[in-house]
């Protein structure tokens, strides 16, 4: 069987990263969570004072890109692989609010997005991958056999992030979760460089009103086609 790219682009908190882990182990493919290499750069900028709710040093952020080492090491017992920081595992850390309120910012700048494209590519380059994040369709892998666009209400996205959250036992209320999606789309489709945009060959999903398991059996059967189509 023919192996393909798949691109998996959206908002935040449209499921990508869990529709993208389905995929991959329903395919035996790899998975790369995007979303999550532009969060350990933000954490990395958090730790080192550099970016706060006063200032962002984005000269000194770029000076120190060398010193940001992002890797992925697979656990048996999630399923998934998890996110390391300069040797560090950082998959909780990434996930908080805190983080979320500065990524959009740090994912805008031009040097940070070359450097974390740049892996990306080479994470692909013998296909077998399903990758989600914003603009893989577009920039990343924009030759990807299936390209799909995840979309939903600010309001279902807030829910859905808020109930994550609360679930993790973090400490939040739903207004400001629902600030910071709204703050994340503004921020994400209006950036110079490889805005939030839906490719235009790429397939829309509006999940807002689907459960997890229909996603799934939707966009398995476009990815069966998809296989099909190259075989």
């Amino acid at each position: 069987m023919n192996k393909i790219t798949i691109a998996i682009d959206g908002f935040s908190s449209t499921g990508k990263s869990t529709v993208a882990k389905q995929l991959a182990k329903y395919l035996g493919y790899v998975y790369v969570d995007t979303g999550a290499m532009y969060r350990a750069v933000t954490l990395y900028a958090m730790q080192h004072g550099l970016i706060n709710n006063d200032d962002f040093n984005v000269e000194a952020l770029i000076y120190q890109l060398p010193q940001v080492n992002i890797s992925f090491k697979f656990n048996e017992n999630l399923g998934f692989a998890e996110v390391y920081l300069n040797g560090v595992n950082v998959e909780k850390e990434i996930r908080t609010m805190e983080v979320s309120g500065f990524v959009s910012k740090v994912a805008a700048i031009s040097e940070v997005r070359q450097k974390l494209v740049e892996q990306q590519q080479k994470l692909g380059e013998d296909k077998g991958i399903v990758m989600d994040g914003r603009d893989i369709g577009t920039v990343v892998f924009p030759n990807a056999e299936l390209k799909l666009f995840m979309t939903a209400s600010p309001e279902t996205r807030a829910k859905r992030r808020y109930d994550e959250l609360i679930g993790r036992g973090d400490k939040v209320v739903f207004e400001d979760v629902l600030k910071n999606v709204k703050e994340r789309d503004y921020i994400d489709s209006n950036r110079e460089d490889s805005p939030l945009v839906k490719a235009e060959d790429a397939i829309v999903i509006d999940n807002s009103n689907m459960t997890l398991e229909e996603q799934f059996e939707k966009i398995l059967n476009f990815v069966k086609m998809t296989i099909e189509d190259f075989e």
